[in-house]
């Protein structure tokens, strides 16, 4: 699958993140390729995924509560420290 990793604006990041996490529901792309997508968006564009420790109100709004919970899950429980 491909993902631009680096993003130009919120929208463009929240798209993206809709994309991986909506294959990965379908079936089309594996756990361990999500997670990995994952990791390396938020790795690249930390400062579009969160301000004062909160998802951007672009991100919440665009993407919703299932799909940030599973974002939130993987970064988590990854090697990735969120702030």
């Amino acid at each position: 699958m491909e993902v631009k990793l680096f993003q130009k604006t919120q929208r463009d990041l929240a798209a993206s993140i809709n994309l991986v996490i909506d294959q990965y529901w379908d079936d089309s792309i594996s756990e361990k390729e999500m997670i990995d997508l994952v990791q390396k968006l938020y790795i690249n564009n930390e400062d579009k995924f969160k301000r004062n420790g909160k998802y951007t109100t672009v991100l919440r709004q665009q993407c919703g509560k299932r799909r940030l919970s599973v974002v939130s899950k993987v970064l988590n429980s990854s090697n990735v420290i969120t702030k």
